[in-house]
């Protein structure tokens, strides 16, 4: 996540914009972050919960869901199907 300063904002408010426009930026003052600046669109998102980045509990999951997720996690503790470029 990109910081500016709050006098960033008001020198270059073009390229603070710009910045947020791509992802949140945080804005500081005396060194300690104070706001956070977003687009309208990852404000939204936020607000009504349709981040889809945000973390799920299994319990949530129908039961077959569970199912492969649990069979994915005993794949990867055992290195199948793993590409680390060796």
């Amino acid at each position: 996540m990109r910081q500016f300063t709050t006098g960033d904002l008001n020198k270059r408010v073009g390229d603070v914009t710009d910045a947020a426009s791509r992802e949140p930026v945080v804005l500081t003052k005396h060194r300690k972050p104070r706001f956070v600046l977003t687009s309208y669109e990852h404000y939204e998102r936020m607000r009504t919960g349709g981040d889809p980045r945000r973390a799920h509990r299994t319990s949530e999951m129908s039961d077959e869901h569970v199912e492969l997720f649990g069979e994915a996690i005993e794949r990867l503790a055992r290195g199948d199907g793993c590409d680390d470029g060796r």
